[in-house]
């Protein structure tokens, strides 16, 4: 048998840490390691727990989920991060998933759907598809937005003229198949370009690619 996935477990709130506690202690295949009450506990918390998830709440007193995220994913072999939030288009979400969060709950999402986004980003499979990514995007503001695009297009330059195709159909919401279908390519390639993509660009998913290619403006 393969081990459980060790949850982490940050919110500011008592309530809503007890509730996914005995989320996760319904699922065999999950075990909660650890708690956390702010950002601010939350190196010392991997350090001691080594979680493989980190359930962040977003909005939290002294250091929020967002600084959190960005100091977690910085560092070497870090933990996956779902972060955690009431709202469906926080900005904060965004610049979450743009310091690489591998997705984002609602935190009135069923328990079911909780313990599958765990074991999905455990896997390494980003639980925001890019369509959801970008109506995000549609709720933010545009402020430094020109900057962004810049950024962006330098980022892809550095990618061949396939890879850049591949990274446009991700930001278009399309599967690996699609993908596939559509650049007469097999699934197998897409997934190596989209491989060598993250590797290319230091970038941790897919969401981030169609964030990317969203940021250049090239998703249309």
């Amino acid at each position: 048998m393969s081990a459980a996935i060790r949850v982490l477990v940050v919110d500011d709130d008592p309530l809503v840490r007890a509730g996914l506690a005995m989320i996760l202690d319904t699922a065999p295949d999950l075990t909660l390691v650890g708690e956390a009450a702010d950002g601010t506990e939350v190196v010392a918390a991997v350090d001691a727990c080594a979680p493989d998830v980190v359930l962040m709440d977003i909005r939290m007193p002294r250091l929020d989920g967002l600084a959190a995220t960005e100091l977690l994913r910085a560092r070497p072999d870090p933990p996956e991060v779902i972060v955690l939030t009431t709202f469906h288009a926080d900005e904060y979400v965004l610049r979450a998933l743009r310091a690489g969060a591998g997705g984002f709950l609602l935190k009135d999402t069923r328990p079911t759907e909780i313990l599958h986004a765990i074991s999905r980003v455990a896997a390494g499979d980003p639980i925001l598809s890019p369509a959801v990514t970008r109506r995000l995007i549609a709720h933010v503001g545009t402020t430094g937005a020109d900057a962004r695009q810049r950024n962006a297009r330098t980022l892809l330059a550095r990618l061949s003229q396939r890879e850049r195709e591949v990274a446009v159909a991700v930001g278009q919401g399309r599967s690996n198949a699609q993908i596939g279908d559509e650049l007469f390519m097999s699934v197998a390639t897409v997934k190596a370009h989209v491989s060598s993509i993250l590797a290319k660009l230091a970038l941790n998913n897919r969401t981030q690619i169609a964030l990317l290619a969203h940021d250049a403006g090239l998703t249309g």
